[in-house]
């Protein structure tokens, strides 16, 4: 009934305009959007190249994308905590990708991936145009939250018109049960703080909230020692 409704409405149009709708209206509704998302070493960037050689073994036109911002293993390429790579796009934003990939070359695009997606501001924008408007997979891979258990960037944003959402788990590094937070390590508060093993690591809930409790307590001893020092020179000095 809507197909012919919508033939209907289409012949009361120009013919130059009629097509063009037309044409938007088959590529319209035809994407898709799949989330990846969970704490830092779950699998999140394996997870997303498993399903994007996936997709190059069907045969279909794939492109993947990451922050130029994360240049932790390598700066053209997607690297897993494991050592597993992949070329890539690496991109300050999203909505440029069309224009720098080239017009024609983004138009035979089957399938976009985006890793490490929550330092995309734009990632909702680039989501609706390329699986509402171009047609197109999206397959998306990035934190949840943050260090402080809050929404980071606009991954979140995405859910509500994703197709598919995964919520992947790592394996606590204290006890070994299922983590699903991602604790940092020093007393650093910068929302991004781009780093491996070396600043952040999984966790569950009990070992999240009982070693967040014990780097707040660190850092305000540090900060009570700064204190002190600073007193303590200028005394010093008097």
């Amino acid at each position: 009934m809507a197909t012919l409704k919508a033939s209907f409405l289409l012949k009361t149009l120009d013919s130059d305009v009629a097509g063009d709708v037309l044409s938007d209206l088959e590529r319209r509704g035809s994407g898709a959007i799949h989330v990846i998302m969970g704490p830092m070493f779950s699998g999140k960037s394996t997870s997303l190249l498993r399903r994007i050689k996936s997709e190059i073994s069907d045969g279909r036109s794939v492109a993947m994308l990451k922050s130029s911002k994360d240049t932790r293993y390598a700066k053209d390429s997607v690297v897993t905590h494991d050592g597993i790579g992949f070329p890539c796009w690496a991109l300050p934003d999203l909505m440029s990708f069309p224009e720098k990939f080239g017009q024609d070359a983004y138009n035979k695009l089957d399938v976009i991936g985006i890793d490490e997606a929550q330092f995309f501001g734009d990632l909702y924008e680039f989501c609706c145009k390329v699986a509402d408007d171009d047609g197109k997979t999206v397959i998306v891979a990035g934190l949840d939250g943050d260090y402080l258990r809050r929404s980071f960037g606009a991954v979140l944003d995405i859910i509500p018109i994703a197709d598919s959402v995964t919520k992947l788990t790592a394996r606590c590094e204290v006890c070994g049960h299922k983590a699903f937070f991602t604790l940092r390590k020093n007393c650093d508060t910068r929302t991004e703080l781009i780093g491996g093993a070396d600043v952040y690591m999984p966790v569950c809930r009990k070992h999240y909230i009982t070693n967040h409790i014990v780097i707040k307590a660190s850092k305000k001893m540090l900060e009570d020692s700064d204190k002190a020092r600073a007193v303590s020179c200028v005394a010093a000095t008097i």
